[in-house]
């Protein structure tokens, strides 16, 4: 039944996310960010304590595990929580919790306001099974399908695997049916806001076959066909998630003929670069070196390709909390010309879509949200760039967006705000 549903739902007219949104029926043409949504504070409703700001607890100076300090300045004063942090003139120092539906709403504003089209919303599998954080996932779902239907943004769902064991992959199938059934996922043609892609409803499962994790060959197999085949939960064009030198299975991929047969089966194969180089001349020699090869592989298998883009990194808090060091602000952000870079390489090899990562990573510095060069001070240090506004990188990435689209030239040089 649900298989005829879909059927007829690809007959209808092409969805729109709300009024004046984006064209959601593909995602060519578009720049989509990659949404965690894993941030929770003591008192927020999930009873999740503090989650992903700190290894465990709440966060103090010298005991957490962002390395960007988050921009809360748009958002409601219920949605602020104060912490034990101090800015340089003693005012308490702010977070926020991913599961405040204001929260959400305003993030979504912001990409509507900068031309970003939608997300990839991160779901995890390791914790689908467990009703304490499985809950407030799907709170986060409800909030991302309130806020893109409101604010015309596009959105989807991507499982991320990390952390999953093999003879685990059921959780995975048995979630994806649940929330079909409980939170209508494109069940019954009402959330217009949902991307799709090659005329079918999108989903992305993301951690396809790289090599400092054990191999599930056979279950990805298994996952994919569910999700393709299924008559009852199938029927969705699949978005996979890859190692960055998944064409030579080199470097961070594993070796081994069954996984390309795998990737031949993906509607988009999307290759995850995150730390995979750190200059603007190492993304501009990828031009020829790296993309080139994988568009035309990608094409061979009649796969669309979606490149993985990312504005700088920085992980020294997250290593403290884990014993280890790490440099702040390992591969900088240069005001932005490290992930034009990127764009401009990504958009001369012939690439139409692209994937930022991330909207709201502040564990590794990648977030593209509003961050703050006022950061607290004291023991934990903080990436900082004076000379950029809070909202930099949403503009630059809606920057990319119309260059994507050749809406603006494609330059080389970093586009200068008026």
């Amino acid at each position: 039944m649900f298989r005829l549903l879909l059927f007829i739902l690809t007959m209808l007219p092409a969805p729109r996310s709300g009024a004046e949104g984006v064209d959601v029926s593909t995602l060519s043409g578009k720049v989509v960010c990659g949404d965690q949504g894993w941030f929770r504070c003591a008192g927020d409703g999930s009873n999740n304590g503090w989650l992903h700001y700190s290894p465990r607890g709440e966060p103090q100076p010298g005991k957490i595990g962002i390395d960007l300090w988050p921009d809360v300045s748009d958002l409601a004063a219920k949605d602020r929580v104060d912490t034990s942090f101090l800015h340089a003139d003693e005012r308490a120092a702010q977070l926020f919790s991913s599961v405040k539906s204001g929260v959400t709403r305003v993030h979504f504003q912001w990409m509507r306001q900068y031309g970003i089209d939608g997300v990839p919303l991160q779901r995890f599998a390791t914790t689908t099974s467990d009703s304490r954080f499985r809950g407030p996932m799907d709170t986060v779902l409800d909030n991302v399908k309130a806020s893109t239907a409101a604010t015309g943004r596009g959105w989807a769902l991507m499982y991320d695997l990390s952390g999953l064991k093999p003879g685990q992959m059921d959780t995975v199938m048995e979630d994806f049916k649940r929330l079909q059934q409980q939170r209508r996922i494109v069940r019954d043609g009402s959330d217009r806001a949902y991307f799709h892609h090659r005329g079918k409803p999108l989903v992305g499962v993301w951690e396809l076959g790289f090599n400092d994790r054990e191999p599930m060959l056979d279950e990805w197999e298994r996952l994919i066909h569910f999700l393709r085949d299924d008559n009852e939960a199938g029927g969705f064009s699949i978005l996979l998630g890859v190692p960055c030198y998944w064409r030579t299975q080199s470097k961070d991929c594993i070796a081994d003929t069954k996984l390309h047969a795998l990737l031949e089966k993906a509607d988009i194969i999307s290759p995850w670069s995150v730390g995979r180089f750190g200059t603007a001349q190492d993304a501009t020699a990828r031009t020829d070196e790296l993309l080139r090869p994988d568009i035309a592989k990608a094409a061979e298998w009649k796969s669309d390709y979606l490149p993985v883009i990312f504005p700088g990194f920085s992980w020294q808090n997250l290593q403290k909390s884990r014993g280890k060091e790490a440099k702040l602000d390992q591969i900088p952000r240069r005001g932005g010309e490290f992930l034009w870079s990127q764009a401009v390489a990504a958009k001369s090899a012939g690439v139409n879509m692209l994937y930022v990562a991330m909207f709201d990573e502040l564990d590794e510095g990648t977030a593209i949200f509003k961050t703050t060069s006022d950061a607290p001070v004291g023991e934990s240090k903080f990436v900082a760039e004076p000379a950029v506004k809070p909202d930099h990188y949403l503009w630059l990435t809606g920057e990319i967006g119309k260059m994507l689209r050749a809406e603006r030239p494609l330059e080389r040089a970093v586009p200068r705000r008026e």
